[in-house]
């Protein structure tokens, strides 16, 4: 299997048509606005299913697309507006059933989260603000639309930048089990009762079938 970032930039008006029934996706409006079946979805909010036609509002849209696929996506022949942000192959399975979650994590100025790990794969983005991420011997910033990737059991520490507040959007793929419940895991116990930072927004908690 494989998890998948895409950002799709739509003139006003314009369709993307999303054919195939075997991938799973989530649709996150990162600006403008969008109709899928009817529904409308705008500035930070989320669609999520399989197959789709997206119309664009009147203004275009920008979207980040996460997918979960068992192919590799292909990096060439994209459609003009399409960029493919980032792309893993996971571990496979994960568990015997699994689940999508989508959200949000919003830091203050200076916030942190101590060091932890996730009990299944993701891959962030960044949409405001600054974050430093340590992991696995390495230490990498990001800004505004930048992608990274988390196995979920790699501890990970994560510091926002200290003069604006900072958020990511990500999308993660986790054991059935969790369905309501967080993921996270605090590697020291002195940080498991330490007030924390970060703020969550939900978009997406799915059980994936088929």
């Amino acid at each position: 299997m494989h998890l998948t970032l895409f950002e799709d930039t739509l003139s006003g008006g314009e369709m993307l048509s999303l054919a195939s029934d075997a991938v799973h996706r989530m649709i996150y409006v990162v600006h403008g606005g969008i109709s899928i079946a009817g529904a409308t979805f705008t500035d930070d909010q989320a669609w999520h299913g399989k197959s789709a036609d997206i119309v664009a509002g009147e203004t275009g849209a920008t979207l980040w697309r996460y997918e979960l696929a068992a192919q590799k996506p292909a990096a060439a022949g994209l459609r003009d507006g399409t960029h493919l942000k980032l792309s893993r192959p996971l571990d496979w399975p994960i568990a015997d059933a699994v689940l999508m979650r989508g959200d949000s994590v919003a830091f203050p100025p200076g916030g942190c989260a101590f060091l932890h790990t996730h009990q299944g794969p993701g891959i962030r983005c960044l949409i405001e603000g600054g974050i430093r991420i340590d992991t696995e011997g390495h230490s990498t910033s990001y800004g505004p639309g930048g992608a990274w990737f988390e196995s979920g059991p790699a501890p990970v520490f994560a510091q926002a930048a200290a003069d604006r507040p900072s958020r990511f959007v990500r999308m993660m793929v986790l054991p059935a089990t969790l369905l309501g419940k967080s993921s996270i895991s605090y590697v020291n116990a002195e940080d498991r009762e330490k007030p924390k930072s970060q703020k969550y927004k939900g978009y997406v908690d799915a059980l994936i079938e088929g």
